[in-house]
């Protein structure tokens, strides 16, 4: 009889206990050592016990942990004034979560078009395969059904069309879109990148209309395509931007980020947060800037990247019944599995290595940021014997 538990049953979690984190290595509670490509789901970018995130935490917590927002947050300042500084933003709400950004990000679009005069403007395109969030109107904004079973009516005001269609995105416009919100980097959905040109294309189908641009960066943004927000590949602005994750390395922290213009109709009074922009939030967010706006480190990114791509090329060129597609940007990776994903995932943690499942089949490499060409060139040795391993199973049921 299994073992029952307090929690919900809401997650699948493989039966590790981890004790301690070591840069890109985590360390079970029996002192077994793992390669972590999976970071937290791309939270931890400077991987585990980094010693400045850990010393500007501590400073912190001496100091004061909560005040809400009743008063000034100096970190607040500090913090948003350099995220405007390196972005495309004028102004900056801060969250606890990805979702929370989301849930922003919508409102201050929705606000915008009320505020000038147009309330019937509220519905939002977006995208097949998307994911944004677990809140009401985050996975009425993903579509993704099985997200949404069960929770009442869907939020309404999202129309999704296929990703990657400008023709599709042109089609669905009408006199109540307001704005368009779109992943530039598809995450949950696979690891699917989109084009530039599509990047450019919905710009300027928003500037063509009077729409808000409304980008997801929480788990491709803050360095992890090698470029501070995965956008700037395709030299465009967003209107409003969604970022968490990783700005936090680890510590619950999202930001909406938007220009003057898009945040005019948040007033006093529209929205709020109760540990949004917390002190010890605003201390960790602060330092992980301080580490990725470094010189050198987003070319260090791209340099290890380049290791990574070489690396899983040849793993799929050697592995064809294994691996079906190796895709990306940076160190937002993904191996297409050729067999049931689960299969893949058991053989990989069977190596002792950590790495994500995703949509259409695809298992996703996340490692923190700071990860070493040594230690990728040790994650593809897991992987080779993952893959070995992988095909020795199918063998052995097939016989």
């Amino acid at each position: 009889m299994a073992e029952t538990t307090p929690l919900y049953d809401t997650y699948l979690r493989a039966p590790l206990r981890f004790e301690r984190g070591e840069g890109v290595w985590l360390v079970t509670e029996n002192g077994e050592r793992y390669l972590d490509f999976a970071a937290g789901v791309a939270v931890n970018s400077l991987g585990h016990a980094h010693p400045h995130l850990v010393a500007e935490l501590k400073a912190q917590a001496d100091k004061v942990w909560h005040l809400s927002n009743l008063y000034e947050v100096p970190g607040q300042e500090k913090l948003s004034k350099r995220l405007t500084e390196v972005t495309f933003a004028d102004k900056v709400f801060f969250t606890n979560s990805g979702a929370e950004a989301l849930e922003c990000a919508i409102k201050t679009a929705r606000r915008y078009q009320f505020a000038k005069g147009h309330p019937e403007k509220f519905h939002i395109i977006t995208f097949e395969g998307a994911f944004h969030g677990r809140t009401i109107a985050t996975i009425a904004a993903g579509g993704q059904e099985k997200y949404i079973e069960g929770f009442g009516p869907k939020a309404p005001g999202f129309d999704q069309v296929q990703f990657g269609d400008l023709d599709a995105v042109r089609a669905a416009i009408t006199d109540a879109t307001a704005a368009i919100l779109i992943e530039p980097v598809q995450g949950e959905g696979g690891i699917r990148p989109a084009t530039n040109e599509f990047l450019r294309g919905l710009r300027e189908i928003c500037d063509e209309h009077g729409l808000l641009l409304i980008l997801d960066e929480v788990q491709c943004g803050v360095g992890r395509t090698g470029k501070l927000f995965a956008h700037e590949w395709s030299g465009i602005k967003p209107d409003i931007m969604a970022v968490a994750k990783g700005i936090g390395g680890g510590f619950p922290l999202g930001a909406c980020l938007a220009t003057a213009e898009a945040a005019s109709g948040m007033k006093a009074g529209t929205h709020g947060s109760t540990y949004g922009g917390n002190p010890l939030a605003m201390a960790v967010g602060n330092a992980v800037l301080d580490i990725v706006l470094a010189e050198g480190f987003l070319q260090h990114v791209r340099d290890v990247s380049l290791v990574f791509r070489q690396g899983l090329a040849s793993l799929k060129d050697r592995f064809p019944d294994i691996i079906e597609d190796v895709r990306g940007e940076g160190l937002m990776l993904g191996i297409k599995a050729a067999i049931p994903q689960a299969d893949l995932l058991q053989a990989i943690r069977a190596e002792r290595l950590l790495g994500v499942p995703a949509g259409d089949n695809v298992i996703r490499l996340l490692p923190p940021l700071v990860v070493t060409a040594e230690e990728a060139r040790e994650g593809f040795a897991r992987l080779e014997r993952a893959a070995e391993r992988a095909r020795a199973a199918r063998t052995k049921k097939s016989a």
